[in-house]
């Protein structure tokens, strides 16, 4: 087992901020990343993922809204994954968001998983985060690779089945122990 390097003190969210372990719903999640930049995903399946994670972690501000979020997944033995790692663009507090969910994130790993090593899926604000917690930049990057399947029909009308990971798991940036 690797440990975590020292990790810096928990950082805290200005007043009137919170964390939560609930999902949010998939509209509101969907507006939140659209807002860092990534695609419009199906709700449904965006639901679907939501159901299918281990955990997640969302900070409000003090007007209740989404402002943070971040989710796990794991094969619960050698790997965990962090997807969505994101805070709202224009959140004056966006940098604090995201040490939070960094931190608090990195710290239930520790606790729940802690011989399995981490994946993050994470923007470029992120990397001062990670990089306080023992993260090192891949310069070789790591490679993700993604399996689409559709029947004959499906295919002829654009449209992955059920079995598609397509649009789920999009990596913006890579990093990892």
């Amino acid at each position: 087992m690797i440990p975590f390097r020292s990790q810096p003190p928990a950082p805290r969210l200005p007043e009137g901020y919170r964390t939560e372990t609930e999902p949010p719903e998939s509209g509101e999640l969907n507006g939140l990343l659209m807002a860092c930049g990534e695609a419009r995903r199906d709700e449904r399946r965006l639901a679907l993922v939501l159901e299918r994670s281990a955990w997640q972690l969302c900070v409000r501000d003090s007007q209740g809204r989404l402002v943070g979020f971040v989710r796990a997944t794991s094969d619960q033995a050698l790997n965990a994954n962090l997807w969505d790692l994101s805070a709202w663009p224009r959140d004056p507090q966006q940098t604090t968001v995201l040490a939070v969910l960094v931190h608090g994130a990195l710290s239930r790993l520790r606790r729940e998983l802690s011989g399995c090593s981490i994946s993050v899926a994470a923007p470029p604000e992120a990397l001062s985060a990670l990089q306080q917690h023992g993260f090192l930049v891949d310069p070789g990057g790591i490679r993700a690779m993604g399996l689409v399947l559709t029947s004959n029909t499906e295919s002829e009308q654009g449209k992955p089945n059920e079995a598609s990971m397509e649009g789920l798991e999009p990596p913006t940036f890579r990093t990892g122990i």
